[in-house]
């Protein structure tokens, strides 16, 4: 047996994967270990008709449980008071185009923007609608909620990588959404998103799989740095399954993680002036939204902020109350910056939940489940801004004009992002999937 920091691992036709999987990171307290043993022993599996990785990036705010189109993006003034809400419209910086007046803030920035408001699928069930949006298909059902296709961001994780040399491709803020449709599926684990699990506006903020844990020092991750580099000396000559070789990159990345300075410091939001954390807003939507940009700037192709709970059947003015201002301070903020910095065209900011609202109020001053028709956000990304994709009815129940799918949406992000509609994938059946098919981009906006 040979013993190294208190774990036991057998030798020779003794040593298990999942063992030797975690002599790599466990005591770095590294959660992403396995993920980067993954990635480097799937680094061989391109796909044939996979093009050169893009340099683009995407920022989504997912607002869990269906945002409110009548109250925010798709604003009925003229309808009774039961469907119009409790909110005024206001102008825009675009002409003609008007927003609730909570989204003051995105008011400014509306040049930038662009709304679809006929996005459209068939399902009023939380976990079927968020897997629809999340990955284009329809799915799971209430009997059978795992998931069945990858989400976009494990999508983009997959096809273009990270930007920036040891940065994770896809992250999610604080942590990824309940319904677990944020994942990889068949494109293997590698490709999940690297969970935060901290609020980014705390007073002691800090990412714990990027710190060594107390008592182990930078110096001893170096020993024993040298110490694995042995330790695979000595077992490559018996490996016959490539593992082996495979670690190798991986233990760099995940050594590099904690003891580089890339990784780390671009989780490090008090290196931010305090002014401009002040403009993104001291609550969790703003720092996560300014972690976001630091995050793609350094190199992260997707990063989804998952924005709490909104199925808000029961008095809705109270929860907007507490959802719209700092989602409208933080999403502005951001997209000014980016603006500001020269990034807007390099990153697609996208704001979007399973569905949308009921336009009638129900008897508890609420809005219930409605897929019929509903509003999507999309910013940045070289798309175009200042744009009205599609119409809602006049009190909003279906879609008047311009159709659009959850399918077409994906089909644009990943073509504002250089990603190929030709990729495809081999699904778990063995059978190639393409990524969008049968979805179209939506060429007003392109």
């Amino acid at each position: 047996m040979l013993r190294v920091f208190g774990s036991q691992y057998q030798n020779c036709d003794g040593l298990s994967r999942r063992n030797f999987l975690e002599l790599g990171a466990p005591l770095l307290g590294l959660g992403l270990a396995d993920v980067l043993a993954l990635r480097a022993a799937g680094a061989n599996t391109k796909q044939p008709n996979e093009k050169p990785r893009g340099g683009k990036s995407l920022i989504v705010f997912w607002t869990h449980g269906g945002m409110s189109q009548q109250d925010t993006y798709d604003m009925k003034p003229d309808a009774p008071a039961e469907y119009r809400g409790m909110y005024q419209a206001i102008d825009t910086t675009v002409p003609g185009i008007v927003l609730g007046e909570r989204f003051a803030q995105q008011a400014k920035v509306m040049k930038h923007i662009s709304l679809v408001r006929s996005v459209h699928h068939e399902n009023g069930i939380h976990a079927p609608s968020a897997h629809w949006m999340q990955t284009g298909h329809f799915g799971p059902t209430l009997a059978r909620n795992a998931a069945k296709f990858p989400s976009f961001g494990s999508v983009i994780a997959r096809t273009n990588g990270a930007h920036g040399e040891h940065m994770p491709p896809y992250v999610t803020i604080p942590k990824s959404e309940a319904f677990g449709y944020q994942g990889a599926v068949y494109l293997g684990k590698a490709y999940n998103p690297f969970e935060v699990n901290a609020d980014p506006n705390a007073k002691n903020f800090k990412v714990a799989n990027l710190a060594p844990p107390s008592g182990l020092t930078l110096k001893s991750v170096e020993s024993r740095r040298r110490l694995l580099k042995k330790f695979d000396t000595l077992r490559r000559d018996i490996d016959s399954s490539g593992l082996i070789e495979g670690l190798d990159t991986f233990k760099a990345q995940a050594l590099e993680m904690v003891s580089g300075e890339r990784v780390r410091e671009a989780f490090n939001l008090s290196a931010e002036p305090d002014k401009l954390r002040d403009r993104y807003g001291r609550h969790q939507y703003g720092q996560s939204a300014l972690l976001a940009r630091r995050l793609v700037e350094a190199g992260s192709s997707c990063v989804t902020i998952n924005t709490g709970y909104w199925d808000h059947h029961n008095d809705i003015e109270k929860g907007l109350e507490t959802h719209l201002p700092p989602l409208d301070v933080a999403m502005a903020a951001l997209i000014e910056d980016l603006d500001q910095r020269g990034m807007l065209d390099d990153v697609v900011v996208y704001c979007a939940g399973e569905f949308g609202r009921t336009p009638l109020m129900n008897g508890h001053a609420g809005r219930d489940h409605w897929s019929n028709c509903f509003t999507t956000m999309l910013a940045g990304g070289g798309l175009k801004g200042g744009q009205i994709v599609g119409a809602s009815e006049k009190f909003g129940g279906g879609v008047r004009e311009r159709q659009v799918m959850p399918l077409d949406l994906l089909a644009t992000i990943y073509q504002a992002m250089g990603i190929s509609l030709d990729t495809y994938y081999i699904d778990s059946t063995g059978r190639p999937t393409n990524i969008v098919s049968p979805g179209q981009p939506i060429h007003e906006l392109l």
